[in-house]
């Protein structure tokens, strides 16, 4: 085995193995220095000189690092659209798991690195979504024989409590777009009125707005199904009044590429409006408890939601306190309609009974 044919750099600057033994095809990205390749080439060839047999078994070891690397550019970044997400993940692990290869991580060192972000302060949520990342790019690497085992796969999860819904109200509502810059009023706008998520609201361009329908054109929802989406009066004109000469509706003008995140903006429009305890994704909860309250039935919610179930849309109406006195008000309209005399049975709003204990 000569080394100019076991040995080269990639399109990256990257040194890698690339031989066969055995009938067995060997692969390893190493990293940019060439030395260190030498070097592990070196070993890896006297370990077939020691034992060829029982190493025509063992799949060579991989640095954590350079699979990890090759997990976001070969599966996250393909078929993902939130890629972005596991990059920071990845990040943090790359850290923690320096110098270690795959076969050295064990779940109780798993264990302890999920201890260390929680004493650090991170939510549990987010500690949930690095150890799910983790967890798919063991398998694989397992998968793609770089490793015998998934050691995420025995690692628990945290409880999470349920995240508390907040509906805001409309006086709430009109507070939040009033107090809100004119860079993200418009993303408010269309998300209390449409229940898009926040995602397909950044990503939306303006060739998927048909103004002269009416709708707005999800082709990549969260689903994998493409969908309409009707406009009111006012997400039309908000939108007919934006600038059209450009590719997203929502644009950054230095890297002409969606906008990716509205938090900071989203988060000093909630104070300016006094509005506390409301996460982005309650806007979606607001748009569909407000349509369900108008009188519009669950299947129609459920298509504009986008979502793949009516259950899954049951989960985002949260009836209030006022529309539940509405409706039992309406009970008592039957007795109304089948003719019982008024001393039989005395119907009155429910106001004027309370005021009668003031």
């Amino acid at each position: 085995m000569r080394n100019e044919k076991n040995l080269f750099k990639d399109s990256k600057g990257r040194w890698r193995i690339d031989f066969r033994c055995k009938g067995r095809r060997v692969r390893q990205i190493i990293g940019p220095s060439k030395r260190e390749a030498e070097a592990r080439l070196a070993a890896l060839k006297a370990d077939i000189l020691r034992d060829p047999y029982d190493f025509g078994r063992k799949k060579p070891d991989v640095l954590f690092e350079m699979h990890a690397d090759e997990f976001l550019e070969l599966y996250s970044k393909q078929n993902k659209r939130s890629y972005d997400r596991d990059e920071i993940s990845l990040n943090h692990f790359k850290e923690f798991f320096k110098g270690k290869n795959l076969s050295e991580i064990t779940p109780d060192l798993i264990e302890k690195y999920r201890l260390k972000r929680r004493a650090a302060g991170v939510s549990l949520s987010t500690i949930n979504r690095e150890l799910a990342c983790l967890k798919t790019c063991f398998s694989k690497a397992v998968e793609w024989e770089k490793a015998e085992r998934n050691p995420a796969a025995k690692v628990k999860k945290f409880h999470e409590p349920n995240a508390k819904e907040r509906i805001l109200t409309a006086e709430e509502m009109k507070r939040l777009l009033d107090a809100a810059s004119p860079e993200i009023r418009p993303v408010l706008i269309i998300a209390l009125n449409t229940g898009m998520r926040r995602g397909e609201i950044l990503g939306l361009r303006w060739r998927d707005v048909d103004f002269v329908k009416g709708f707005i054109l999800i082709e990549d929802s969260k689903s994998g199904r493409s969908r309409k989406v009707p406009m009111n009066g006012l997400v039309f004109e908000t939108l007919r009044a934006m600038n059209r000469e450009r590719e997203f509706v929502f644009e950054n003008p230095e890297t002409r590429t969606n906008i990716k995140d509205v938090k900071t903006a989203f988060k000093g429009a909630c104070r300016r409006a006094e509005i506390k305890g409301v996460r982005f994704h309650d806007l979606r909860h607001t748009a569909a408890s407000r349509m369900i309250e108008a009188g519009v039935d669950l299947v129609t919610v459920s298509k504009i939601l986008g979502h793949a179930t009516i259950q899954m849309t049951m989960r985002y109406c949260h009836p209030t306190p006022e529309n539940m006195r509405r409706a039992v008000e309406k009970l008592s309209e039957v007795f109304k309609e089948s003719g019982h005399k008024e001393d039989t049975i005395i119907i009155r709003p429910l106001a004027t009974h309370l005021k009668s204990f003031n």
